[in-house]
């Protein structure tokens, strides 16, 4: 079967990877920074469009006032409380590096993975996509959700490693661990060469 790749762009958002975010001090931006994440995915964007390979961004938030943020979520308590990452602000745009461009989707996700409760798997159907090139943050939440789901609807994964991060070093290489099981782990390089 002929590959036929869409790249997403998972949660580069200002709010976990701009020093301004309110996320910053969590470590994601430091990690991001050390790593070049922005870069190599700015590469894989740019490497994506020239190939005519579709370029989806994924943008994790909540509605103003939070009715659809999950109270029981450990992981999420910290936005509500500090006023974090509200669709249609600045904490939820894409960081400046990665603008979308004109036409290019933009998911919003209220949880963890991308795919639930979300119209990304229509959209990427509608596209005719089978493979999905995995890049962003964070190494051990979304992507790692993303990796599985996208494994579990049938879709070949690959992880461009070397344009995702988490908050520590540890919690990357275990998370890479585990999509090993049911992902390819690649660079920008191998996925999408220059």
């Amino acid at each position: 079967m002929a590959r036929r790749p869409a790249l997403l762009v998972l949660d580069l958002i200002n709010e976990l990877v701009h020093p301004d975010g309110k996320y910053a001090e969590d470590g994601f931006c430091r990690a991001v920074a050390e790593r070049g994440v922005l870069e190599r995915a700015a590469t894989a964007i740019e490497r994506a469009r020239l190939a005519g390979i579709p370029v989806i961004y994924v943008v994790v938030g909540f509605s103003l006032g939070y009715t659809d943020w999950p109270a029981s979520s450990e992981l999420f308590a910290s936005a509500r409380d500090g006023d974090r990452v509200v669709l249609g602000t600045w904490g939820t745009q894409v960081h400046d590096a990665l603008k979308p461009a004109e036409g290019e989707p933009i998911v919003e996700k209220r949880r963890v993975s991308p795919f639930y409760g979300t119209h990304l798997d229509v959209l990427l159907r509608n596209l005719d996509v089978n493979t999905l090139l995995l890049t962003g943050v964070t190494t051990d939440l979304v992507i790692l959700s993303t990796a599985r789901d996208g494994h579990d609807r049938d879709y070949h994964v690959e992880v461009l490693e070397d344009a995702t991060a988490t908050d520590t070093r540890e919690a990357h290489e275990a998370a890479l661990a585990l999509i090993a099981r049911t992902a390819t782990v690649s660079s920008v390089d191998q996925a999408l060469p220059a």
